[in-house]
Parts: C-alpha cells; sequence; structure tokens
C-alpha cells in the first residue's frame, strides 16, 4: 500500500503553491505550516517573506488566500493579524486520511518509509563481563533499544553494537585470584549454578572480582602477578584464555537473562566487545602515529588537541597506547571506528553513552576525522544521557551507598504494578497468569517510560510510587487507554468499526483525528533527531485526547449507527496508534487491565 500523505503535507504544499504564485521568488519558501489553537492550522512564513520582498504582509497574504485551491481539503483559510493565515480544513478531508491510514494492511498506519536509508551502526546496552548490571547500565539499554526500533522501522538498515566489557586488567586480575584460591570457585558448580540462575552465578563472580580487586590495589606483589597475566591474555596463552571464556560465557547468560526481564532483544551475534577488536589495535596504533595523528610522549602513544587541557593548564593527550605497551579504550574505540566504517560500510555511527565520557568520545571522533578514517559522508554521534537520581535528587544508591542493582530495581517495579493489576483484576475479569503477565509488562513499561519521557541529557528521578500511577505522564495512563478501548471494542457487540466521511466531526472527534494525522511525521522527527522522549510526549497527547473524547462523545450510545461505527473507527485507529508507539519504545500494551 502506498503511504498516506498528511494533511500537514497536504495544506504546506497548497500554500507553498499558492505563495509562489503570489510572488515569484517565493518559490521554495516554507510557509511554515504550525498546528493552532485558533484554527487547525497556522502559517506564519509570510511575515518573513513580506519583509524580505518589501511588500505588506496583510497584502500578501491576502493575495496568497485567493490563490489558495480550496474545497475537498480545506474549508476556510482566513488573514489575522499582520499576515498570518489561518486554516480551517473540511471534516470529509480528515476522515478520508484517517480511514486511508486505518486500511493499511502493512500495519504502519500509513508511514512513509525514509526517502534516503543509509546504515546506522548504534553502540547501547554495554555491560561488564563478571561484574553485575546495575542502575547505570538502565538509560543505555533502554534508550537504544528505542532508537533502534524507530529507525528500523523507518527502513533504516540498523547493525546493533553491545561493546562489553571483556578485555584488560581485570581478567588477569581475576584469573591469576582463582588459579591461587581455587576453592573459590569450583567452575563447574558455577557453570550448573547458572543454568539454575544466571543471577546467582554472576552474584558469585562480582563477588570473586570485588576481592581479586582489593587484593590487587594492596598487595604489590600480587598486582604484578596479575598484570603479568594480562599479557598472557593478549598473547592468546590457551589455558588463560580458556578461563576468560569461561567468565564471558557466564556473564553473557546472565546478559541475556537481565535483557528478558527488561523485555528486550540482545543477539549474541551483536555482542562484540572490545575482544573483538584486539587483533586490530596494533595496525591502529601503527596507521596513527605513522600518519602523525599520534605522538610518543613520556613512552606512550598519545593524541593532543588544542582545546583540551588539565587544571594546570597543560594538555590532556588521548593516550591510545600506554608506556607499558597496554591498550587503552581510545585504541578499541578507534579500531571499532575503522571496522564499523570500513568493513560495515556504515554511514552513522551512534554511541548510546553516558554524558560523564562526552570528552573522551570528542577525542576519539576527532581522532579518527584526523586519520581519515571519516569521510564527509559520515555523520558521529555520542547520545549523551544523564544519570538516574534516587526521589532526594542524588544518584541512586542503596541506603549502604552500594549502586543498585538492576534486576532488584525491575523485581521491585514488577511487584509494584503487579499489586496495582490484581487491585482492578476482578472488575475486568484477569486470570491469575494475566495479573502475572500484566504486571511484568505494566512493571517493566513503567521503568522504561519515566526514561523514554525524560529528553536523554537531563537527569531524571526513579520514583516507583509515580511510575506506576494511573494519573499523569506514565505508560500505565496510556497502557490502561489502550486496554479501554479494547474493552469498548468488545463491547461493541454486532456494530463494527467502519469510517463516514459524510458525517459532521465534534470538536473532540477534530482533535483526535488531526493528531493521530501527526504520527508519521513525529517519528520521522524523531528518527532525525535521536530523540524517543518527542514520542511519548506525542502518545501520551493522544492518550489526552482521547480522554477528552469519551467525556465529550457517546461512542457505544451515539446517535446513529454510522455515528456509532465513525467513532468505534477513530477509537480502533487510536488503538493501533498506541500499541505501535508503544512497540517502538519498547512497552508492551496488554488488551485487558
Amino acid at each position: 500500500m502506498a503511504p498516506v500523505t498528511s494533511l500537514t503535507a497536504s495544506v504546506h504544499q497548497r500554500l507553498a503553491d499558492a505563495l509562489a504564485s503570489a510572488l515569484p521568488e517565493a518559490d521554495g519558501v516554507d510557509p511554515l505550516l504550525r498546528r493552532s489553537d485558533r484554527a487547525d492550522f497556522q502559517a506564519n512564513g509570510i511575515l518573513a517573506l513580506a519583509k524580505k520582498a518589501k511588500a505588506n504582509p496583510r497584502e500578501l497574504a491576502t493575495q496568497v488566500v485567493a490563490r489558495v485551491e480550496s474545497g475537498e481539503v480545506i474549508k476556510e483559510i482566513e488573514v489575522s493579524g499582520p499576515g498570518f493565515l489561518n486554516i480551517t480544513l473540511t471534516d470529509r478531508a480528515i476522515t478520508e486520511n484517517l480511514a486511508a491510514r486505518y486500511a493499511d494492511a502493512e500495519s504502519r498506519l500509513g508511514v512513509p518509509f525514509a526517502e534516503h536509508p543509509g546504515t546506522t551502526v548504534i553502540d547501547y546496552a554495554q555491560p561488564n563481563v563478571a561484574k553485575e548490571m546495575h542502575v547505570g547500565h538502565l538509560r543505555s539499554a533502554v534508550i537504544g533499544d528505542a532508537v533502534v526500533q524507530i529507525l528500523e522501522f523507518t527502513g533504516e538498515n540498523v547493525v546493533r553494537r553491545h561493546h562489553i566489557g571483556d578485555w584488560g586488567t581485570q581478567f588477569g586480575m581475576l584469573i591469576q585470584y582463582l588459579d591461587e584460591h581455587p576453592h573459590e570457585l569450583d567452575h563447574k558448580e558455577a557453570g550448573d549454578d547458572l543454568q539454575a540462575s544466571g543471577e546467582a552465578a554472576m552474584s558469585n563472580l562480582d563477588r570473586l572480582y570485588k576481592t581479586a580487586r582489593k587484593l590487587f590495589d594492596a598487595d604489590e606483589e600480587f598486582k604484578t602477578r596479575a598484570r603479568r597475566r594480562v599479557v598472557d591474555l593478549q598473547a592468546g596463552d590457551p589455558a588463560t584464555l580458556a578461563a576468560w571464556q569461561k567468565f564471558v560465557d557466564e556473564s553473557k547468560l546472565y546478559f541475556f537473562s537481565v535483557f528478558e526481564k527488561l523485555d528486550m532483544e540482545i543477539r549474541d551475534a551483536d555482542i562484540v566487545g572490545e575482544s573483538g577488536y584486539n587483533d586490530m589495535l596494533a595496525e591502529t596504533c601503527r596507521l596513527l602515529e605513522e600518519s602523525g595523528v599520534a605522538v610518543r610522549s613520556e613512552g606512550a602513544l598519545c593524541v593532543f588537541f588544542d582545546d583540551v587541557k588539565g587544571p594546570d593548564g597543560n594538555p590532556v593527550p588521548l593516550i591510545v597506547q600506554k608506556s607499558d605497551g597496554g591498550y587503552g579504550y581510545a585504541a578499541t574505540d578507534l579500531s571499532a571506528i575503522r571496522d564499523r566504517v570500513l568493513n560495515l560500510k556504515s554511514d552513522t555511527l551512534i554511541y548510546v553513552v553516558d554524558a560523564r565520557q562526552s570528552l573522551h568520545f570528542k577525542m576519539v571522533f576527532e581522532t579518527a576525522r584526523r586519520a581519515g578514517w571519516l569521510n564527509d559522508g559520515v555523520k558521529l554521534r555520542q547520545l549523551a544521557f544523564g544519570t538516574v537520581l534516587g526521589k532526594d535528587g542524588k544518584p541512586f544508591k542503596t541506603r549502604e551507598g552500594e549502586t543498585i542493582r538492576l534486576v532488584d530495581l525491575l523485581d521491585e517495579a514488577i511487584d509494584r504494578a503487579t499489586a496495582v493489576v490484581r487491585e482492578k483484576a476482578e472488575k475486568v475479569g484477569l486470570t491469575e497468569q494475566e495479573i502475572v503477565e500484566n504486571g511484568r509488562y505494566v512493571g517493566v513499561g513503567a521503568v522504561k517510560y519515566a526514561d523514554l519521557s525524560t529528553s536523554a541529557v537531563r537527569d531524571y528521578k526513579f520514583d516507583l510510587d509515580q511510575m506506576v500511577s494511573l494519573n499523569g505522564d506514565t505508560s500505565v495512563y496510556l497502557q490502561y487507554a489502550y486496554a479501554r478501548i479494547q474493552s469498548i471494542l468488545r463491547k461493541a457487540g454486532e456494530a463494527t468499526p467502519a469510517a463516514h466521511p459524510e458525517l459532521e466531526l465534534a470538536a473532540a472527534e477534530r482533535a483526535l483525528g488531526l493528531h493521530l494525522d501527526q504520527f508519521g511525521e513525529t517519528l520521522a522527527e524523531v528518527a532525525e533527531s535521536y530523540e524517543p522522549h518527542k514520542l511519548a510526549a506525542y502518545l501520551f497527547k493522544l492518550a489526552t485526547l482521547l480522554t477528552t473524547f469519551y467525556d465529550q462523545c457517546l461512542v457505544l450510545k451515539a446517535e446513529t449507527p454510522e455515528q456509532v461505527e465513525n467513532r468505534l473507527f477513530l477509537v480502533d485507529l487510536t488503538a493501533r496508534t498506541l500499541h505501535q508507539g508503544m512497540a517502538l519504545l519498547g512497552i508492551r500494551t496488554p488488551d485487558k487491565l
């Protein structure tokens, strides 16, 4: 099915044609069309154009109005104030447009694919091997997954990458510690334990890592042995590699269990950790040094920047290779860029990484440009995100000051949500299985939506009471709006949703219809700016317009059978839009709540 041209685009084209007809030099000028409280749309572009053409804005606006093709789409257009245009659409145009979206058999609601899709590599959800995932891992996973879903929906070729921390000093330390204290972890038992519970095995590994770290920091001789073990690992010593692989495999099983709890698909092929670029590191350093982009300084290979200085005023370099020959994060990140551009042929690289790493990525991106690994057609973007705060506005920690484990956070959200679902279960006839399932969808949805409804760069407060509230800007409010529509459709009996373009629309129907028409344009904007919070805002407004519609318009008891069908069609299209929009945010919409 062909994509549906939005009402905004139809009106925009008519205005642009009329502008060019009234003033030839206005060909291609944006009429600046916006939704308005005073009419369906307002166009403000004539003011700036009149100023440029030294014309009277009201006179120019009047000439444009005379040339606008009205009738089927535009009901009336009037000049307002100094030269604004207020535009009202016909009810028929609104209903016919929505009917075309409703008829889309491909479930795209008439949303077009991007005109020029490319290949985007998105680096998100980057946990560390042998360490439990904590609240700090939440945002990268949730924001990254939503951006992936939205870009894929627009037709972009998306390559997912999970750059897990699976290499470096901590593994030499952990392997050496277990070699010297084998009684602390029977590898076979840990594996069996993992089959039963990834969380229990990971908890054990995490505990051992912390013990090894304490010894590493306190005992110089152990530190030397551990560092020697890192060299063995990097050189491919079979026994060391086998122990390392065991940690990686156990950790991955744990990661999969956490991401499954987050209702998120993570595929093994997409996990390309730091170790995946090991074979490229030496060549990356050689290329940087030979081209003069990096220089040796006190034995280390460094890249310097004019605008990056420390508190003492001295330049702070990006260290690609340490003086002892070891490689830092920069070498791995630069090798990953080479791989993603040269091998994966990507034209956009997105990194969903904590804002505190912004300076590192700024230096890495600039180094890659200097080295010539990025041509003008490659776009790099760090989607920096803020911190998750507790209700007190401070970084979210346990009472003991420990970082909160992600699984504990999700479990508590699911428990709270299940209690909310259970309260209404009898009224809507939910089985125990449905209560448990919906509790999971509502709890995880609440956590995701709280994150995604806030601009990523801002910190946000983690307040479970607010997140699972039925009132306000929460995912539960949107999920209930969807379930309420499903309930109405079930009660409709023989009446079926059908569009009736001949009917006059009430104000609440028009407002709902015009907002439904903006779904595709909202998605295009979100995909362009990588800002899922704009989709969340669109969906929340859709749910509030639906509430107003319920308050003002009877659906099943409307005056005529045609009006019943038309209103059923309107609410069903709203449900489909809510369902699709929430799915793109990674949130489920249960039929009954």
